[in-house]
C-alpha cells in the first residue's frame, strides 16, 4: 500500500516523515473500510483488541470469489493488525517508508511489514492474524 500524500517529506533518514501527529496518521491507517463492512456483515466487531483478531481468522472467506477485492481486503487487514499492534503494545507506532509503504516499529526498534501478510491472510488464512499478532508482540 503506497500512501503517496504522506510521503513528499523527508525526514533526516530519508524515510518519509510522519505527520506531527502520529495519532492523526494511526487514526488514517486505522480506517480499514472494507475489512471493517465485511465484518460486520458477518457479526464481527473489529473493537482493535487482539480477540478482534482472532474473530477475524475465524470467518468464512466468501471474499476469495472477487479478485477485485482479494488485495484490497489483504491491505484492509494487515493495516488492522498493525493498529491492534499499535494500540495494544506500549511504543508501537507506525512509520512510512520511502516507497510509501507503512511498516510498524516497536518500541526495541524492531520493525514490521504488515501489509503483505494482509493480502497472504486474504488469499490463503495463513498466517493467521492472530499468530502474526503474537509475533510481533512478543518481547
Amino acid at each position: 500500500m503506497n500512501i503517496p500524500f504522506l510521503g513528499h517529506r523527508r525526514g533526516k533518514s530519508g524515510d518519509a516523515a510522519l505527520p506531527a501527529d502520529p495519532e492523526a496518521i494511526a487514526a488514517l491507517l486505522s480506517e480499514c473500510e472494507l475489512l471493517r463492512s465485511q465484518a460486520d456483515r458477518a457479526g464481527v466487531r473489529l473493537d482493535d483488541t487482539p480477540a478482534s483478531l482472532e474473530a477475524l481468522d475465524q470467518l468464512v472467506p466468501l471474499w476469495r470469489d472477487d479478485p477485485e477485492t482479494l488485495p484490497w481486503l489483504g491491505n484492509d487487514a494487515g493495516l488492522y493488525l498493525g493498529t491492534v499492534v499499535v494500540r495494544t503494545v506500549p511504543g508501537a507506532v507506525w512509520r512510512i517508508r520511502r516507497d510509501g509503504e507503512p511498516v510498524l516499529r516497536l518500541a526495541s526498534g524492531r520493525e514490521f511489514e504488515v501489509t503483505e501478510p494482509g493480502r497472504q491472510w486474504a488469499t490463503s488464512g495463513l498466517p493467521e492474524l492472530c499468530q502474526l499478532y503474537a509475533e510481533i508482540a512478543e518481547p
